[in-house]
This record gives structure tokens, sequence and C-alpha cells, in this order.
């Protein structure tokens, strides 16, 4: 068996409250839809990059029972209208470590782990489906990104 050892039950979507799952869920489409405002242009296109990266993730994954739930739907955008892109993102770096924690709190750090590295991937998959004046990821994305990145803790003290 790879990976885990002393764990042999995952975490499931039966885990979480449905206000938890929701949570979940949210946070990778919330950390897209940052990248995808951080810079002017190809919004069509990051979005549909958005739906191929959780294709993607349907296809590759199998390790995580927990990922295999998350990436089994659409990604459903969250319908708040955020007064600027500013609110936008305090509101997803909010919910990011907000899902975060419950993960900690529920699932082993393998599956934390997997969480994060999607959402990492999600936000490169968007930030490179369109070329901002010649360059694969913008500044502007690519600190989008970063703010995300820390609020995933992904890059060790997440405090901001």
């Amino acid at each position: 068996m790879p990976g885990v050892g002393s764990s042999t039950t995952m975490t499931t979507k039966a885990d979480f409250s449905e206000q938890e799952w929701d949570l979940i869920r949210e946070a990778p489409v919330d950390a897209g839809m940052v990248v995808v405002t951080a810079d002017q242009g190809g919004m069509m296109r990051e979005t549909l990059a958005m739906g191929k990266a959780y294709a993607e993730a349907r296809a590759q994954h199998g390790n995580s029972e927990l990922l295999d739930e998350l990436v089994s739907a659409r990604p459903e955008r969250d319908h708040t209208h955020h007064h600027s892109v500013d609110e936008l993102k305090a509101h997803a770096v909010q919910t990011v470590r907000d899902a975060v924690a419950l993960l900690e709190s529920k699932a082993s750090p393998d599956e934390v782990e997997d969480y994060r590295r999607f959402i990492g991937s999600l936000m490169d998959r968007v930030a490179r489906r369109h070329e901002e004046q010649g360059t694969a990821i913008s500044d502007k994305e690519q600190a989008a990104i970063g703010e995300i990145t820390v609020a995933l803790g992904a890059s060790g003290d997440a405090s901001s």
C-alpha cells in the first residue's frame, strides 16, 4: 500500500457537514478566480482551464478519495458579488485558510497535502492558459498565486 501506513481509512465527503463540504469545494474555485481576475484578458480561456484542471484531476487521482469526491463534480463558482478584486481576493484567501484548517482537523497529512497540491496546480494551469505580454504567468498572476500559496500554508508560515 503506498503512502500512509498507519491510517487505513481515508477521509471522504461523509466526514464533513454540508457546510464544511461546501467550504472545501469553494476554496479551489475561489483560488482559481483570484488568478483569473489578477490580470486583464483571457477570462474565458482561464475559466475553461479551471474546468479542465478538474477533468484532469478526475483522470489522474485515485490515491485520495477526498480529492476524487471533490473533483467528481464540475467546479461551481461562488456567485457572491464582490465589490472589487481586492474583496474577492480577501474572501478567497480566508476561504482557502479555513478549508485547509478544516482538513487539517479531519484528514490525514497526505490528504491535506494532496488538496494543497491540487489548488496549486489549478492556479498554475489557469495562469498559464492566457499569456500576458509574452510571459506565461504575469507578475500580477504570480502575486495572486503567492498570496493563495501562503494561505494554503504550503510555504511555511501562513501568517500575514
